[in-house]
């Protein structure tokens, strides 16, 4: 049975999730602040984490990026603020994904299919290393290196990185990374593929490696050999 932690500070909200996660067969655990939040999901392993954005005692932001120092555990964030700037932050500081309030609960639960889907996805191809350019994608380890020195990135970072290196030469439109990576293909939001493709360049920058990530004007981006 999957476990899911949500950390949702308004009662009823958080009540009627696990409702219905629980009627989809999840085991549910809530926390109603930061803190508390932030104990529960490091000191006990999920399968998935649900954060709210606004909590008391410590917000969602730095809850999500204190646990991404020790732990890869998927993370939506739960969020009542719509703006793209907002959601690229909440991804920046390691959230998988997010969701705006209101919301479907049809949506939400489809979210946490594909989160689970691509943590399942992940374990089963654990048993290989990615290289080209210079760049290894250890995936067993989850980490990049370049030259033997590691490379710092967020989870969201990693898994565009990989999804290039696994689709070597094949151009790949910005609705399909949005779908691979974020688990969503809206074409309002493809904008934040470009975003954390100059994350990702400034990365490799310093390695002289940024331009291994080709843009294909108008489709999406590509790596090629």
């Amino acid at each position: 049975m999957k476990h899911v932690l949500v950390i949702e500070d308004e009662l009823n909200l958080a009540r009627f999730i696990e409702l219905e996660l629980t009627h989809e067969g999840y085991s549910v655990t809530l926390s109603a602040d930061g803190e508390d939040g932030l104990d529960k999901a490091l000191n006990y392993n999920y399968d998935c984490i649900l954060l709210d954005l606004m909590l008391p005692a410590l917000n969602g932001l730095e809850v999500c990026r204190r646990i991404r120092k020790s732990k890869n555990t998927p993370i939506i964030m739960i969020t009542a603020k719509g703006e793209t700037y907002d959601k690229v932050v909440g991804l920046d500081y390691g959230a998988d994904d997010y969701i705006v309030k209101p919301f479907e609960i049809e949506e939400l639960l489809a979210r946490i299919r594909v989160m689970l889907r691509r943590a399942d996805d992940s374990e089963a191809g654990n048993n290989k290393i990615l290289s080209l350019h210079g760049i290894s994608v250890d995936i067993s380890a989850y980490k990049v290196t370049i030259d033997d020195t590691e490379l710092e990135l967020t989870k969201t970072e990693y898994e565009l990185l990989y999804l290039l290196m696994k689709n070597v030469g094949i151009v790949l439109r910005r609705e399909q990374i949005l779908e691979h990576v974020w688990g969503y293909d809206s074409e309002v939001e493809t904008n934040v593929v470009d975003v954390y493709i100059r994350y990702l360049r400034n990365k490799l920058k310093p390695f002289n490696k940024h331009k291994v990530i080709e843009t294909v004007r108008g489709v999406g981006y590509v790596i090629r050999t």
